[in-house]
């Protein structure tokens, strides 16, 4: 449950619409519920801005589908991501209006949600097609939020001077998602450009010294241009959540 409708649910109590005992059941599983498979937080959203969200890696579609299918009872934002096509069809056919973003290997509600006006846009920058599959990620992810996003893709530092024919987008965006593998320069490269948020994400694409992404770990890590975040290998939903964070703190101030 989200603040829009547990605000709904109190003024119709207030207005008669709704008994006390008819909102009582409705909150009746709340904070957590127990299921089969997992303890549900209906309370993640109203606590953090962020729903309770199905990682899906390790899960079987049927504990996918019992979770979401209690999920959405009380959020409009049911969210599972890592999810194979395989086990996706199988959730898609036992919960509706659900749709299956491949690349981002992610599962949505059909229909997105209203971006709300005065947020800045986020926007995604992934330096090589490799890096599409974890940008996705973060871009789904971030519209899924409800935030303002853009995606500026195949702008690694082997070719720097397509990123710097797209100087007016990055200076456009009030935060920055810039994901990359291999040596992980992206950011650095970004963070020297614009003197906005940004949130590294390294990428286990690279050869071996590249250690399954450690490298461009380190590299961000070690980055000389100031504020710069990073976060975990491969992780574009994290980010996501982080410039979501950040996005909300903007609104709230303008």
């Amino acid at each position: 449950m989200d603040d829009k409708n547990l605000k709904e649910l109190l003024v119709g109590v207030r207005n008669g619409d709704c008994s006390v005992d008819e909102a009582l059941s409705t909150l009746r599983h709340f904070p957590g519920e127990m299921l089969h498979c997992a303890h549900v937080d209906h309370h993640r959203q109203l606590r953090t801005g962020v729903p309770e969200v199905v990682y899906g890696e390790n899960k079987s579609a049927a504990q996918i589908i019992e979770i979401l299918l209690n999920l959405r009872r009380f959020s409009p934002l049911p969210l599972a991501t890592r999810v194979c096509a395989a086990k996706a069809a199988e959730v898609c056919d036992a919960v509706p209006d659900l749709v299956y973003h491949e690349q981002a290997r992610m599962l949505t509600p059909a229909v997105w949600p209203q971006e709300e006006e005065g947020r800045g846009t986020v926007l995604v920058v992934a330096a090589g097609t490799s890096d599409i599959p974890v940008a996705e990620e973060a871009h789904v992810t971030s519209r899924a939020l409800g935030n303002r996003t853009e995606k500026l893709y195949d702008v690694g530092v082997a070719g720097i001077h397509r990123l710097l024919s797209r100087r007016e987008l990055l200076d456009q965006a009030a935060i920055l998602i810039v994901v990359a593998g291999m040596e992980g320069a992206l950011p650095s490269v970004v963070g020297g450009l614009v003197d906005k948020p940004i949130i590294a994400v390294p990428t286990s694409i690279g050869y071996g010294t590249g250690l399954g992404g450690i490298a461009a770990l380190l590299g961000m890590l070690n980055s000389c241009a100031p504020g710069v975040a990073v976060v975990n290998i491969d992780n574009g939903f994290g980010a996501a959540c982080l410039a979501a964070s950040i996005n909300r703190q903007i609104a709230t101030r303008r």
